[in-house]
C-alpha cells in the first residue's frame, strides 16, 4: 500500500482521528470538503482511496463509511481491504492500442461497447502485445500453448482468424492484429 493516498471527504471528525494515526498508518491522509476540491486532489493523484458518509455520483475509489461507530482497528482493516482491491483492478486492466482489456473479466473493450474472449483468446493478444515485431507461430504455439510440435498443425491460425472476425464484427476492425509474412502483430 506504498503511496496510497486516502481522502477524507466531508468527514471531519474522522480525518482528525486518521491525521493524528497517519505516521503509523501506510497512506498519507488528505480532506476534502468541497466536490470542486476533491476532483483537484484525484486529478493529481494516481493512487488513492476515498472515504465518505454518502455516495458522491461520477467518481471512483470511493469507500463509503455509513455503519457507525466502527472500532479503529476494523476501519483500518476496511480501508486495506478496499486499496488492496483498487491495486489489484488498477493492476488487471490495460491499454493494448485504442482498447482497454479487462483481465478480470476477460474483456476486450472500446468505448461503450465490450467483446467476451476466451482465455487464449486474451493470452494472445497479451502475448502479442508486448513484442514490438511480429511473432511467429512456433513461439506463439510454444509460449502461449506450451508446447512445440514438429506435426504441421493451424490451431494458432485457426484461433488468430476466429479472434480476428471477432474483432471485426464487434469494432469493425480488421488492422488490430496484423498479419505478416513471419507472423502476427498488434498493431
Amino acid at each position: 500500500m506504498n503511496n496510497q493516498n486516502l481522502i477524507i471527504f466531508n468527514f471531519k471528525s474522522l480525518y482528525i482521528i486518521l491525521k493524528e494515526l497517519e505516521e503509523h498508518l501506510n497512506f498519507k491522509v488528505f480532506e476534502s470538503l468541497t466536490i470542486k476540491n476533491l476532483n483537484d486532489k484525484i486529478k493529481n493523484s494516481k493512487n488513492y482511496l476515498i472515504i465518505t458518509q454518502k455516495k458522491i455520483n461520477e467518481i471512483n475509489n470511493q469507500f463509503i463509511l455509513d455503519n457507525i461507530p466502527i472500532r479503529i482497528s476494523r476501519l483500518i482493516e476496511k480501508i486495506n481491504i478496499q486499496s488492496l482491491k483498487l491495486q489489484f483492478n488498477e493492476k488487471s486492466e490495460f491499454r493494448i492500442s485504442q482498447y482497454k482489456i479487462d483481465l478480470n473479466s476477460r474483456e476486450l473493450i472500446a468505448g461503450n461497447e465490450s467483446l467476451k474472449l476466451t482465455e487464449k483468446e486474451t493470452n494472445i493478444i497479451i502475448y502479442l502485445s508486448q513484442s514490438s515485431d511480429p511473432v511467429s507461430v512456433d513461439q506463439l504455439q510454444f509460449d502461449v500453448w506450451g508446447y512445440r510440435s514438429k506435426l504441421e498443425t493451424h490451431t494458432v491460425e485457426t484461433h488468430i482468424y476466429r479472434l480476428r472476425k471477432k474483432i471485426l464484427k464487434k469494432f469493425n476492425d480488421n488492422n488490430f492484429i496484423l498479419s505478416h509474412k513471419n507472423g502476427y502483430q498488434i498493431n
